[in-house]
């Protein structure tokens, strides 16, 4: 039995030990990192799921970050990452639709993800055009999600560091 819970500060450490065990050295490098230096996840979204022994399986993060000249908020998905213990369980699936439908309840209207399209379609995201990540990111590896039909139409530009307080938009 796996138990989906928000994160906690005392989790963090276990979290980046995880990401660091899933993910390729220099992760932090990535441009999606220099969006989340100097501020915290939303509260609430970011989740972590652990196993009966209280052993870590699984975390979730969300970033606040803003679009363009306009400022259009949206959340930024990630890193997800599953213990190779708990892979192909359906652990990150879990993780990433309870996690969507906890923003979508908060009043998110738009989540992003810089990711591989085959495995992220099944939970609706799809290209988004017009908004663009730092470089170096590949440009087809963007992808968005609407909470809320239509909340993508018309969003355009850069994708920048959030700053103001975490209100859904």
């Amino acid at each position: 039995m796996i138990e989906l819970k928000a994160e906690q500060p005392e989790d963090r450490w276990e979290v980046e030990a995880l990401y660091d065990l899933c993910f390729a050295p220099g992760r932090e490098a990535l441009s999606s990192y220099r969006l989340r230096e100097a501020v915290p996840p939303v509260n609430g979204l970011s989740q972590v799921a652990r196993d009966e022994g209280g052993i870590l399986a699984g975390a979730i993060r969300f970033w606040p970050v803003r679009i363009g000249d306009a400022a259009w908020p949206a959340l930024l998905l990630g890193p997800v990452a599953v213990h190779p213990t708990h892979q192909g369980e359906g652990l990150g699936g879990a993780l990433i639709r309870d996690s969507l439908a906890k923003a979508a309840e908060r009043g998110w209207s738009r989540v992003l993800l810089v990711g591989d399209a085959p495995y992220y379609v099944r939970f609706g995201f799809t290209p988004l055009c017009g908004v663009d990540m730092p470089p170096p990111t590949n440009p087809d590896r963007v992808l968005g999600l609407e909470l809320v039909p239509e909340s993508w139409a018309n969003v355009r530009g850069q994708v920048l560091r959030w700053s103001g307080s975490q209100t859904p938009g």
